[in-house]
């Protein structure tokens, strides 16, 4: 492992939470949080170590005065590393993971969950994260659980399956797709299900990015290490970006409908400028109509390639009049004859997750977004099992789908050879 400056492991760990907004917009000071009489401490373990997983834990030790991080898993001795000294020099006092409870391989999640952590933190890639929130539900812990929940509809099923067992045992189960804990998207989507547009009828919602990350393959990494260190161009470690990243988009789109899942959806995508080998086997580009019983259409494009224009927006039209959520431009407005604009308060949304999370906890209320964020993601599959095959599917036909993208959660190995899917060609793949 390279020495990693005090500076730089500062640096890995803030960029976790703001990065992923860039400048988009200021963030406020964290609120100050009371939590009565409750002093009883609250032990957290961490499933996948990587930067957004180092943010949340920190986040998570920012959200009560009374929390510690007692356990690490990571597939990665490196990764797990690099988060917990990042970790300690944010939280000297509230980082207490000795050698012991420091899990290494595809089966340290079983590790972690079966210490005596109470909340659980899974950030993984998302292809384990049906596997992972279904052994925390039963071992009977709080969750926190990274977007996507998963990446074809068994994940999908066994999700909904794990939110249905922890409104049953009452826990606490608060999900990744943040932008529903922002307080300017809070206000603007409110007016939007309060009826300020009228109806819906149209949402028109994009993800356009730029490249990502890759990482370059060194000589002692098997294939499945490559794979591993570079899973978001794998379709069944990732779920292909429209699922991974544009997500997003689609959460905003869905809970502008009301959380009322589509009918059915058709579209298209491909592979134009990510075609080397590095980049596996997903496409660059997305265009996918999802229809309503209502009659409303939901348009989305998602993108990633270099040197083209960005965009990242939700515009919903209504019977009434209409709305803009503008991530790029910072720009909330609702238009039904007059004109209303957000001017409150702002937040650190990944912050307030947390928060509200163990906030949550010490009421005996626990907060559980399990069924809205299993539904978005599964918008997202639909999207992806449209584009990849070319043809029209319905929501309950994707739903019930038993086509499975990678191995069973067992089967997992640094050595394991494992076929990725080919490339998908539209009007000739064909996906159960």
């Amino acid at each position: 492992m390279k020495d990693i400056t005090s500076a730089s492991r500062r640096q890995f760990l803030k960029s976790t939470g703001a990065t992923a907004l860039g400048s988009t917009f200021a963030l406020s000071a964290l609120p100050n949080i009371t939590f009565g009489q409750q002093t009883d401490v609250l032990k957290v373990g961490i499933i996948g170590c990587g930067g957004r997983g180092a943010g949340a834990a920190n986040q998570a030790m920012n959200a009560d005065p009374n929390v510690v991080l007692t356990a690490m898993a990571d597939v990665f001795p490196d990764r797990l590393n690099t988060a917990l000294e990042a970790l300690k020099e944010e939280h000297e006092d509230k980082i207490q993971v000795p050698k012991e409870k420091q899990f290494i391989g595809f089966d340290a999640y079983k590790e972690l969950i079966a210490s005596d952590v109470d909340v659980v933190l899974l950030a993984t890639p998302p292809s384990f994260r049906p596997a992972h929130l279904a052994a925390a539900v039963e071992a009977g812990k709080h969750v926190f659980c990274e977007k996507p929940v998963a990446v074809d509809a068994p994940g999908v099923r066994s999700v909904l399956a794990s939110a249905q067992k922890a409104k049953e045992k009452n826990l606490a189960m608060v999900s990744g797709l943040c932008w529903r804990y922002h307080y300017p998207k809070r206000a603007t989507f409110d007016k939007i299900l309060n009826g300020d547009i009228g109806e819906p009828m149209t949402v028109y919602n994009t993800y356009n990015t730029g490249a990502l990350w890759t990482r370059d393959r060194q000589p002692e990494w098997s294939d499945m290490e490559f794979k591993m260190r570079n899973w978001l161009y794998y379709s069944w470690l990732s779920g292909d970006h429209i699922t991974e990243q544009a997500v997003h988009s689609l959460d905003m789109m869905s809970w502008a409908m009301g959380d009322v899942m589509p009918l059915r959806a058709v579209g298209t995508g491909g592979r134009q400028r990510r075609v080397e080998e590095k980049y596996g086997n997903i496409f660059d580009h997305f265009a996918i109509v999802y229809e309503y019983e209502s009659g409303a259409k939901g348009f989305h494009f998602s993108r990633q390639q270099a040197d083209c224009a960005n965009a990242y927006s939700c515009e919903i039209a209504g019977t009434k009049g209409n709305a803009i959520v503008d991530v790029i431009r910072r720009n909330h407005e609702i238009n039904n004859g007059s004109k209303w604009n957000y001017d409150g308060e702002l937040n650190n949304m990944y912050q307030t997750e947390h928060d509200e999370l163990f906030a949550s906890i010490r009421k005996g209320e626990p907060i559980n977004d399990g069924e809205w964020m299993a539904n978005s993601t599964m918008i997202a599959i639909l999207g992806r099992m449209v584009a990849y095959t070319g043809q029209s599917i319905t929501w309950e036909d994707a739903l019930n789908s038993d086509h499975q993208l990678g191995p069973n959660i067992d089967d997992y190995s640094m050595d394991m050879n494992w076929e990725d899917p080919a490339i998908a060609k539209p009007g000739l793949t064909k996906i159960g």
